[in-house]
């Protein structure tokens, strides 16, 4: 479980072919404090360590098939910059909200506008199948990339679930500090929506 407020980010140092999965080389400031089977989120996808090399600089994670069906991570290359957050302590405090690490689908920035002391950013869901119209509200939570965000504002709410789109705001601390600083317009970015909305929605389409 995490909470959405990223740690560092890491920088991509190797990217290695497995059968169907992807093997990433990560190197990153907190690596020397990872240990064998511990999760960490990148870019907002929940990972397990497998190996720690180069005297603590780097470490070793393995994405499978669906993970890469379903997230960003197949779009790493040698040199990308990933957000990093380590697992919630249950003594911490909870800054962001309940994020699990488990991505339900990617979005493209639509745009990029910069504020007065801020930047909002707009998204489209990619995925038209994915129920997200009682998902994504205003003044609600949304995981992007592993960070923690409110909703500003969804536009095309209860409209064509093909063409949802949402926006948020981007203060300057959360801009530096992770890779937002780097996205483009038509970037690709992971989703995870609140999973308290999730089972919400769930009952009621059950009953």
């Amino acid at each position: 479980m995490f909470t959405g407020i990223i740690e560092t980010t890491g920088k991509v140092i190797s990217v290695e072919k497995d059968k169907t999965n992807l093997r990433f080389g990560i190197a990153s400031s907190f690596t020397k404090e990872l240990s064998i089977g511990q999760s960490v989120s990148h870019n907002g996808v929940c990972l397990t360590v497998e190996r720690i090399a180069a005297a603590g600089k780097k470490y070793f994670v393995t994405a499978v098939k669906e993970t890469l069906t379903k997230s960003n991570l197949g779009l790493l290359k040698k040199g990308s910059i990933v957000n990093l957050e380590r697992c919630l302590k249950i003594n911490g405090r909870l800054d962001g909200h309940f994020v699990q690490g488990h991505v339900d689908c990617t979005a493209t920035v639509n745009s990029i506008k910069k504020e007065k002391g801020s930047w909002e950013f707009e998204f489209k869901i990619q995925n038209p199948k994915s129920k997200i119209q009682n998902l994504v509200i205003e003044k609600g939570s949304i995981c992007i990339n592993g960070v923690s965000l409110t909703v500003v504002e969804v536009p095309s709410e209860g409209g064509d679930l093909g063409k949802a789109t949402f926006s948020t705001a981007i203060i300057p601390h959360t801009f530096m500090h992770t890779n937002f600083s780097s996205m483009k317009k038509g970037g690709t970015v992971n989703i995870e929506f609140d999973i308290l909305g999730k089972y919400i929605q769930k009952i009621i389409t059950d009953r």
